[in-house]
């Protein structure tokens, strides 16, 4: 088997469309890039595709290393047989791998081991062929210095034939399929910890059972949570006699003295070797499957949340609200550059709202205010009622955004390296200002396990995270584009082709040599090659270049094509761009050429009508109910605004403008069945909800989008 025939047997591809696509992984090309720019190649591809051809690949180089290991350790002990060669040479699959392998493993001495030094291994040999009848006669042939007795010997060579049922393959295979179709997962309280601080978020779990492959994600994560914090114990089982059973089925092939021995040898293997290591092969497989579960979910809300409505290049007021410390207030231009900042004070205990008035209408004027954004953290809502009684000279929109992460962002080396002088409660300012002007810019600088979406992004696989996470914004980042021009180097870094330090390479050149003029000009950046600027040229934009398609999705290798076009027509490239009429004329199929098909020539036509069109909505103003300030307010029955903040496999969150969520069960989302939460709700979607259960004690409001 070749990598193809590995990926074609999961994936329901051509070989043309997975060779291309391996072809030029080979060739360092991003999956971004090959998506978009080279489809024909493809066979029109998707991201999605691309991505796990390129993880499978990675797959069946990891099998061949791991067989190529084992091959090489069985030779090493003189133990490779042909037919056990032919075996690994055509086994794909990693776990029948270690199987084959397991009698081969070095590993601590064992009881089979030393049953095997004192000479017992004939004797359970003749055991296990089921033909001896006197078993105490023949046992007493195998008594020397070391076996003192026939029952001593007897249980060697058990020792021996458990773990040669342990490292019978048809068993473990099927008994795999046993714990996979009727496992248990239970979970019960360490009583010592009952009663501890933390212990009660964890009570649904004191005393659980229910079926592992019927566990939802988040469950299993939340139980395991549990146990690694030492409140419960968590178990997987089966049931034990169907277990043995089988085993006694599968082994025992006539009943005699021999078999009444085997018997007792099975029910060994079983408790000592098979169900300890099964058992935990099936809850590392379940937390796998959880672990993607969760991902998944996470990389959604990362990707909603990265590609939310911006306001633009607007003139931004922010305010960090607070008691005590004060309101925090920032004023941005049009590229998110800080003009001005200070504290006002319009709550308790200073209550100087007179003043804090005077301040915010002479800042809105001074600096040509054209929206104001105020985070939705500690004294949100009595900031936007203060915020909303200051008569303005003009209609000024007011917004309110979520400031998960802003803290992490104002104590980052970004941070201090963007504003030095300045202290994390103004920087934190300057992000809320900047998430509202453009979330992705702005969200891309912090650690998308602080931005506040998903659940149990602590307890999954870390490296897989890390990897989906990176690639999610960098989908969304090559999606949109970037403005080489304003770009700061955290968004820079996630462009194709480019990666961290060539964005402060890029940075640099910027801050020396002044604004980019063209894309070309992109090549004189030391050390990005052509390969570098091939992978990244079309992802980022000019503004005011001399070439409008420089400020478009337009791949610089298809310029000459559009020149062509335009010269057809009778036109110049600038009259041609956002002409529908005239592009409505060409034919695509004329324009076709060796590196360039129909599919790329028609991503070439609609970018023309729309060049550098952003995919993103337009920002709204969202308005919560003026008469709930904080939870007591909230009754049974309310019907109530909020907006989405956070989607989980189980329901979703919605933000009802006051410190806690409400959560939306899935069941409750809509009339009939819900498979998928994000089939019915996106991230900072604007709700209608009913409140269905408001408890004080846990902080918990349960609502209901069904009214």
């Amino acid at each position: 088997m070749n990598t193809v025939n590995f990926i074609q047997k999961q994936l329901n591809l051509s070989d043309k469309s997975i060779n291309a696509t391996l072809k030029l992984l080979s060739e360092d090309c991003t999956v971004p890039f090959i998506s978009r720019y080279r489809k024909d190649a493809t066979g029109n591809l998707d991201e999605t595709q691309i991505e796990q051809i390129s993880k499978l690949n990675r797959q069946f180089e990891d099998i061949v290393k791991r067989k190529e290991s084992i091959l090489k350790s069985i030779e090493e002990q003189d133990s490779l047989s042909h037919e056990l060669k032919q075996r690994i040479d055509e086994s794909f699959d990693l776990q029948e791998l270690e199987d084959l392998y397991l009698p081969f493993k070095k590993r601590r001495k064992t009881k089979a081991d030393a049953a095997k030094e004192k000479g017992l291994e004939p004797l359970a040999k003749i055991i296990m062929s089921q033909k001896a009848q006197d078993i105490l006669f023949l046992a007493s042939k195998y008594l020397n210095d070391q076996v003192s007795s026939e029952e001593e010997a007897l249980q060697g060579a058990r020792d021996i034939m458990a773990e040669w049922i342990n490292e019978n393959m048809y068993v473990r295979k099927n008994l795999r399929r046993l714990f996979q179709r009727k496992a248990v997962i239970t979970s019960k309280v360490v009583k010592a910890k009952k009663d501890e601080e933390g212990a009660q978020k964890f009570s649904q779990y004191f005393e659980w059972e229910e079926s592992l492959n019927r566990t939802p994600s988040h469950r299993l994560l939340a139980m395991l949570r549990a146990e690694a914090e030492g409140f419960v114990k968590t178990n997987i089982e089966i049931d034990k006699e169907e277990a043995l059973d089988f085993i006694e089925n599968a082994v025992i092939k006539s009943k005699n003295e021999s078999s009444e021995q085997i018997v007792l040898a099975i029910k060994d293997s079983y408790k000592r070797l098979l169900e300890p290591a099964i058992s935990n092969e099936t809850l590392q497989e379940a937390k796998e499957k959880a672990d993607k579960k969760a991902i998944e979910i996470f990389s959604e809300n990362l990707s909603q949340l990265l590609l939310a409505p911006p306001l633009g290049e607007k003139r931004i007021l922010a305010i960090d609200p607070g008691y005590k410390s004060g309101c925090k207030v920032v004023c941005l231009d049009e590229k998110g550059d800080l003009i001005h900042n200070e504290t006002i004070y319009p709550h308790a205990p200073q209550n100087e709202s007179g003043m804090a008035m005077k301040k915010i209408r002479s800042m809105v004027n001074a600096y040509n205010i054209q929206a104001i954004s105020i985070g939705n953290g500690t004294a949100s809502r009595e900031t936007e009622f203060f915020i909303k009684k200051i008569g303005f000279d003009k209609p000024l929109q007011v917004f309110v955004v979520s400031e998960a992460g802003a803290s992490v962002y104002s104590a980052s080396k970004i941070a201090r390296d963007e504003f030095p002088n300045y202290d994390v409660t103004v920087r934190g300012a300057v992000s809320i200002g900047r998430r509202l002007s453009d979330p992705l810019a702005e969200l891309v600088k912090i650690d998308a396990k602080s931005i506040g979406v998903g659940q149990y992004q602590h307890d999954v696989d870390q490296t897989q995270l890390k990897n989906v996470l990176d690639s999610t914004v960098m989908k969304c980042v090559n999606s949109v584009g970037i403005n080489l021009n304003t770009a700061s180097k955290s968004l820079l870094s996630y462009v194709s082709g480019i990666g961290e330090k060539m964005a402060e390479n890029i940075v640099n050149f910027r801050a020396e040599n002044g604004a980019f003029e063209n894309r070309k000009q992109l090549k004189k950046v030391p050390r990005l090659g052509e390969k570098a600027y091939q992978q990244a040229a079309a992802f980022i934009r000019i503004a005011n270049a001399e070439n409008p398609l420089d400020n478009s999705a337009v791949h610089p290798e298809a310029y000459g094509i559009v020149e062509k076009m335009a010269k057809d027509l009778g036109l110049k490239t600038n009259d041609l761009i956002a002409n529908k009429e005239k592009i409505s004329l060409i034919q695509p199929e004329q324009y076709i050429t060796e590196n360039i098909g129909i599919l790329g020539i028609k991503d070439i036509l609609k970018e023309l009508e729309k060049p550098g069109l952003d995919p993103r909505k337009s920002a709204k103003v969202f308005e919560f109910d003026p008469n709930v300030k904080k939870m007591t307010d909230l009754k049974t029955g309310m019907i109530l605004p909020g907006i989405v903040n956070n989607i989980t496999a189980f329901g979703c969150f919605v933000d009802l403008g006051i410190k806690e969520s409400g959560l939306v069960h899935i069941s409750q989302l809509k009339d009939g069945f819900v498979s998928d939460v994000n089939e019915v709700v996106k991230l900072h979607q604007h709700v209608q909800v009913r409140v269905t259960e408001v408890d004080e004690a846990r902080k918990r409001i349960q609502l209901s989008m069904i009214l």
